[in-house]
């Protein structure tokens, strides 16, 4: 999703109703932390930290535990949602309607009824099938936008490896055509170069 999506997308929530608060703090959540939506789910208040050094702990696959730190933007919405959740007996900080845990078919359905209000706002998202995949794919490449090394980004998102990371930066061809359009000469289109076996050598050796 470009920024611009995600802009609409983050507006959609009726903030004046405590479900559209959740929904909009959730949504906000799962785009900065790149959080699989099990991990979401499972969250409870005392899984974050909105002090110094702000950040969410879960425990993600193979029951290995992370920490992924919050912007100020994320901080803010939560310590607003917090006083809109108010004491209710559920343990889950993001819960559904009757206090229990969401399950994974209704975050789905909140993201889609929020992507088609959305759509109303920002055209580009009548076509796109937008899922919590996606919004966690957004948030690796918003990271990679950003300068951040994979590396670091395949910390962010628990992945056991870089390669895993990999598989989501590489669907994002606009940022390879920008790089792509970067080097080509001035007064020139831009193309798909192809180097010669010579010059592949070449650079095997540098």
């Amino acid at each position: 999703m470009t920024r611009l999506e995600v802009d609409a997308l983050l507006a959609a929530p009726n903030r004046q109703s405590w479900i559209g608060c959740r929904d909009h703090a959730l949504l906000l959540t799962m785009i900065q932390t790149g959080l699989r939506v099990s991990e979401l789910i499972r969250l409870k208040p005392e899984d974050i930290s909105l002090e110094r050094g702000a950040h969410i702990r879960c425990r993600g696959k193979g029951r290995k535990e992370r920490t992924t730190p919050l912007t100020s933007q994320t901080v803010a919405v939560l310590r607003s949602w917090l006083k809109q959740r108010g004491q209710t007996e559920s343990e889950h900080l993001f819960p559904s309607r009757r206090g229990g845990i969401l399950s994974r078919d209704a975050v789905e359905v909140l993201v889609t009824k929020h992507v088609t209000t959305a759509s109303k706002r920002c055209p580009e998202l009548i076509n796109k099938n937008v899922s919590p995949h996606v919004l966690r794919h957004t948030t690796a490449v918003q990271l990679l936008e950003a300068g951040i090394d994979r590396s670091i980004i395949a910390l962010w998102l628990g992945h056991e490896s870089v390669e895993t990371t990999q598989v989501y930066l590489d669907a994002d061809l606009a940022i390879k055509e920008r790089a792509l359009e970067r080097t080509a000469p001035p007064n020139t289109r831009p193309g798909r170069f192809r180097p010669s076996d010579q010059l592949l050598a070449f650079l095997e050796r540098l």
